[in-house]
């Protein structure tokens, strides 16, 4: 499922920028398309047209959401898939995305599904450096020993009074069974959710498993018209 809204504040109309030919949140439907059924959760006319033109299934949802994940919801709602049926949130501004990293994740959920697991969601991670760490717009994220999400934060944490250089970078994508997704959206929105503008934080705000699995990736979300310009160069090169 890929949750895609014309309105960003930082990009406007960014899932509609040219990546290679391609509309940025098709170009990311293309990425993740030879892995399982892809569909598009929009609020937006022009993105149900243009998912169809490009061949791909689009929902049409409320303009009301708060975040993506409550937007597939609605869209999986709408879908009638089973309760067991894994979900896979890939952000529509993730089109450099690489197959073998959804697979983990996907492969993540299923484990937990077949160790009966009280999972509410699985995401993922990757080492980054001290200086990438900086960057608010790159969400970081601290795990306990069993690997588990204990934060996410758009400051650099963990705070280091010594030289340390092991930060780990979140990748916005995220797993879920039909049912997890059903009682994350059920959840009450939490005050550190709103504060940091991280909807994952509303399943750990309740006390709920986050598993985090560590990935290597080259790709990175493009929040900026300054991130599209660096992402155009590095993937080209």
């Amino acid at each position: 499922m890929i949750p895609a809204r014309i309105a960003s504040n930082r990009f406007p109309n960014k899932v509609l920028a040219n990546i290679n030919g391609y509309p940025m949140v098709i170009a990311t439907a293309r990425a993740v398309c030879s892995l399982d059924d892809v569909a598009i959760a929009t609020d937006s006319q022009e993105i149900v047209n243009l998912a169809h033109d490009y061949g791909f299934k689009a929902v049409m949802t409320s303009d009301k959401h708060k975040s993506g994940t409550d937007r597939i919801h609605e869209a999986v709602e709408k879908l009638a898939l089973n309760d067991d049926e894994i979900i896979i949130n890939v952000q529509a501004d993730e089109p450099f995305i690489e197959n073998n990293v959804v697979e983990k994740l996907i492969n993540r959920v299923q484990q937990g599904i077949e160790d009966n697991e009280d999972l509410m969601m699985t995401s993922c991670y990757k080492e980054i450096n001290a200086d990438e760490a900086i960057d608010p717009n790159l969400v970081k994220v601290i795990t306990d020993v069993y690997g588990y999400a204990i934060y996410f934060s758009r400051s650099k944490i963990p705070y280091d009074r010594e030289e340390f250089d092991g930060y780990f970078g979140h990748l916005g994508l995220y797993g879920f069974t039909k049912k997890s997704l059903h009682d994350f959206c059920s959840l009450p929105s939490s005050p550190l959710e709103n504060i940091e503008k991280l909807e994952q934080l509303r399943a750990i705000y309740h006390g709920k498993k986050v598993a985090m699995i560590k990935v290597q990736s080259q790709s990175f979300g493009i929040d900026t018209k300054e991130d599209l310009q660096r992402a155009l160069v590095f993937f080209k090169s």
